[in-house]
């Protein structure tokens, strides 16, 4: 088994592993790139397949990438990556067998084809289609006798990495068709954790880069867009009444959907349920109180952020920022927080 065996040796190091099993040719071939004299270097929507080519063309290799580990997390981290083709009924990959590390996998098939059970539902993966799963998790992925199965994948882990991923299965499943640029873009990350990427820095951004250009692909749709903006006039009462009591059905009532189909629909337009979104939003206007108004009393600030029992207001603070508000101020921790969760 030679794709993603370094998912469970991360806190170490990522292999990309690409050994084949048929040669691959350098040239142009069907479907893969048009004709063409030149290429732009840097808009994927103009430069057709020739970033998926090149990582076809470099395919026979094996490398492994050793990363020290840092004394602090990264929220976006390739495991593995690479190219392969597989002619072997032998591949067979379980998610409740891989052990219990948090990691996706994502594999975009060029040709041939595979088969998916996920959860209850078999899907046959063929030229086009991207594979998206979560391990530890109920799914299947494998080549059946007979079958020729050519794809390239990126593996990650890290906690954006998996937010981000866990948004798009809740929106759109594990199998996804993307946008040829897309498929380019992830080509050339694959591409380049293939090639280089000796630091945890620059290992990271790779990563980071493949999650936002499937980002940018399933959530910048017309159709999605057109969620959203049913969910901004919600979006506008919750930031407008902090202060006062928010239950889900008074904001289902906002846009005339019954209390379960909104609480989907929140769901897949925000990423979170709605009542998670709303102490989300009550946590980022402390933390704005906290800093910016320190005059006043973490007890008024827990009353105009929604929080009746200031020791609620505490212990839900220190659950996320790791620190109680009072010391969270005083000690000038907020200077730390880049981004508010």
């Amino acid at each position: 088994m030679l794709a993603h065996v370094a998912e469970n040796t991360v806190k170490s190091a990522f292999f990309v592993p690409a050994v084949l099993s048929a040669v691959v040719s350098s040239s142009c071939r069907p479907g893969l790139c048009p004709k063409s004299t030149g290429r732009p270097e840097k808009d994927y929507a103009f430069r057709g397949n020739f970033v998926l080519q090149d990582l076809i063309a470099n395919g026979q290799s094996m490398r492994t990438v050793s990363l020290p580990r840092g004394r602090q997390r990264l929220h976006a981290m390739p495991t593995s990556a690479g190219y392969e083709v597989r002619e072997n009924e032998s591949y067979d990959w379980d998610g409740r067998r891989r052990g219990q590390t948090p990691f996706t996998v994502l594999q975009h098939t060029i040709s041939g084809s595979g088969k998916l059970r996920y959860q209850n539902r078999n899907y046959r993966l063929q030229g086009g289609d991207t594979l998206l799963v979560l391990v530890p998790h109920n799914h299947r992925y494998w080549l059946e006798k007979g079958d020729r199965w050519e794809y390239f994948w990126i593996s990650m882990n890290g906690e954006e990495t998996l937010r981000i991923h866990q948004m798009v299965l809740s929106t759109a499943g594990p199998v996804l068709k993307l946008q040829p640029s897309t498929i380019d873009h992830l080509a050339d990350c694959s591409l380049r954790l293939v090639k280089g990427a000796t630091s945890p820095g620059a290992a990271s951004a790779i990563a980071y880069e493949a999650a936002m250009a499937l980002y940018d692909d399933v959530f910048g749709s017309p159709a999605f867009a057109a969620e959203l903006s049913l969910m901004q006039p919600v979006i506008d009462h919750i930031n407008a009444n902090l202060e006062k009591p928010l239950p889900v059905s008074e904001l289902a009532g906002i846009v005339g959907l019954s209390r379960a189909h909104f609480s989907r629909s929140f769901a897949e337009s925000e990423g979170m349920p709605p009542a998670e979104f709303v102490l989300q939003q009550r946590l980022q206007r402390a933390v704005k109180l906290l800093t910016k108004a320190d005059f006043l009393p973490v007890k008024e600030v827990a009353i105009m952020c929604g929080f009746e029992d200031p020791n609620y207001f505490s212990k839900v603070f220190r659950r996320v920022y790791g620190t109680n508000p009072t010391e969270f101020r005083t000690t000038g921790m907020y200077a730390s927080i880049g981004k508010l969760r």
